[in-house]
């Protein structure tokens, strides 16, 4: 096989037409407990890097925002608010179990006149070109087969000076944090993951997802060849976790 017909899944190489169903895999099994997994494995601050996602948006009344990956609605139920009845929000995630739990929450919540749900894969957005104001995707990234050709797509469905946030997983900068973050992946999440969801081994592949998913500065770079201006990056939490910032010319 060659590099094309492989991928990594985790720290396992496998073809790449398989990785896709193999994650679909992880994320039914984790769907029904994600965002209580999400508050045990992080102590809640992933709700303040998501609120930064939010400060960082620049979405105001009447925007059209796409969340890829949006998963169980954290950033669209605040993108909902902040659009208001005259703008549109729309959660895409590849996976339908995700999005079931996703809209599930949101109507029990009360959201519903400005959003809407569509089941989409990040390397092939069915939207027409020039559609949104701003495209985030939080925590999705590592999992898609083909991240350039996601950033392509991403990059087309925006408008022209639109914006596009990916919050993620990144390499701490510094090295006791990393081996504190290592220790902490790989001895402590996939028992979480087997108490609290019965499950160690999707746990132990998003954190290996992790580490092999590109640092800080290569997915700047990979934003720029797709064709993004402007990039940034902040890290947050000593670089455990980035959000990544590009715009469309």
């Amino acid at each position: 096989m060659s590099d094309k017909d492989t991928t990594h899944f985790g720290y396992r190489q496998v073809p790449t037409e398989e990785k896709a169903a193999r994650v679909a895999d992880v994320f039914h099994s984790v769907a029904s407990r994600y965002d209580l997994m999400n508050d045990l494995m992080s102590g809640g601050i992933h709700r303040i890097w998501k609120r930064f996602t939010i400060e960082m948006s620049g979405a105001r009344k009447g925007h059209q925002i796409l969340d890829i990956a949006g998963g169980t609605g954290d950033l669209a139920a605040q993108f909902s608010r902040i659009v208001g009845a005259e703008g549109r929000v729309v959660l895409a995630d590849i996976n339908d179990s995700m999005l079931q739990v996703g809209r599930d929450k949101l109507l029990d919540h009360g959201y519903m006149g400005n959003l809407e749900f569509v089941q989409a894969d990040a390397q092939h957005l069915p939207f027409p070109d020039d559609s949104f104001d701003c495209i985030t995707i939080a925590f999705g990234l590592r999992n898609v087969t083909d991240k350039d050709m996601a950033l392509r797509s991403m990059l087309r469905v925006l408008k022209p000076g639109g914006r596009l946030l990916v919050l993620e997983f990144s390499k701490p900068r510094n090295e006791l944090l990393s081996r504190a973050y290592d220790a902490y992946s790989f001895n402590i999440i996939p028992r979480i993951g087997k108490l609290v969801a019965n499950d160690a081994d999707s746990y132990q592949y998003l954190a290996e997802s992790i580490r092999v998913h590109p640092d800080q500065d290569t997915l700047k770079g990979m934003m720029e060849d797709a064709g993004f201006v402007n990039c940034d990056y902040h890290d947050m939490t000593g670089g455990v976790v980035a959000l990544h910032r590009g715009f469309k010319a």
